[in-house]
Order: C-alpha cells, then structure tokens, then sequence
C-alpha cells in the first residue's frame, strides 16, 4: 500500500477515536519560545523530550541545520510572527552533532539533481539568474560557529526587539544533552 493511503487510513480512525483531543491547545506557546531547529528525524522526539516540552509549550520551526540563509527569508519572517502575533518572548536556535549539513556538498547535489532529471541548462539557467547555487547548497563545517552565525542574524535583525533574549545551543541526538553556545540573557 502507498504511503500516503497508509496515512490516510491511520488519519481517518485517529479523528473517529477523538484521538486528537489529548493534543489539543491554542495557537499561543504555553513556554513563550519559539525555536529554529534541524529537521533531523533523531529530533523530532527527542528535542522536545530533552527540554521538557509539551505539545503547544513552543513554536518549533525546523529547516536543513537551523541555518538562517537570509535575514529576510521564510525562516526569519516565521520567527517575528512568533514573536509579534503570538506572543512568543524568546528564541532559541538549536543545532546538533553528526548534522548532514556538515557534510553538505555542492558538487555532490547537484550531481543527484542531474540523476534524477534535472538538466545541466536549469543548473545554469539558474546560476545565470543570480542564485549561487554553490554557495546555496554549502552547509558548515563546525555546528557551534554555524549556531553562533543564525543567533547574531536574529539578534542583528532590524526589525527584532532587542529586549528578545536570543539563545543557541548544540544538542546530541544520541543522548539529548544540551550544551549552550550562546546564552542570550547575556547582552
């Protein structure tokens, strides 16, 4: 069966049992964080479990390394909407050992991209453009100085209140300890 069919069919007893209701909170983060993390599936339990969060205690927003890219991209927009529409005070930027980020190579993206179909013209029609693909598929290669480089984007960022405490740390998804890289209460 397909996956998809395999959810939907999971979904479809999930609503008639009402198992919905043990999760059920409103849109404002009970803790006031909001957090950018990795998308690493070892962190989708583990993180939250790891800092004692519950559903609807924090906004958790994941991406490829907890990398902000651009002041002024989605990543950024969602953490001031955390901040001004829902009433989040602080914000923690969470990355983690043995990220695949920090193995990231151009070189090697692009040469999946052209197995699976796309064309060395739409590469350089790209390039052409103006997007560095080189540089937009670059990741890091040491995790505390990738988390020390998102903190001060949020915390330099024009339109963030500087009474928001902007904090960074590492996480090991093999134990979840937290270690501090950056502690914002400390201007």
């Amino acid at each position: 069966m397909p996956i998809l069919h395999e959810i939907l069919d999971y979904n479809k007893k999930f609503v008639e049992e009402a198992k919905y209701e043990k999760y059920e909170t409103d849109k404002y983060p009970n803790k006031r964080i909001v957090i950018l993390t990795c998308m690493d599936t070892r962190l989708q339990e583990l993180l939250p479990e790891a800092m004692n969060l519950k559903n609807g205690d924090a906004k958790i927003l994941r991406n490829a390394g907890a990398m902000i890219t651009s002041p002024f991209g989605s990543i950024m927009r969602s953490i001031l909407v955390a901040i001004y529409s829902l009433k989040a005070e602080e914000v923690f930027v969470i990355g983690h050992h043995d990220c695949g980020m920090s193995a990231m190579n151009n070189e090697e993206m692009t040469a999946e991209m052209k197995k699976h179909g796309i064309s060395e013209e739409t590469l350089q029609t790209l390039t052409t453009a103006g997007i560095p693909l080189d540089q937009w598929f670059t990741g890091f290669t040491n995790v505390e100085d990738s988390v020390k480089q998102s903190v001060d984007i949020i915390k330099n960022h024009p339109l963030l209140a500087k009474d928001i405490p902007v904090h960074g740390l590492v996480i090991d998804p093999a134990t979840g300890k937290l270690d501090v890289v950056v502690e914002g209460y400390e201007n």
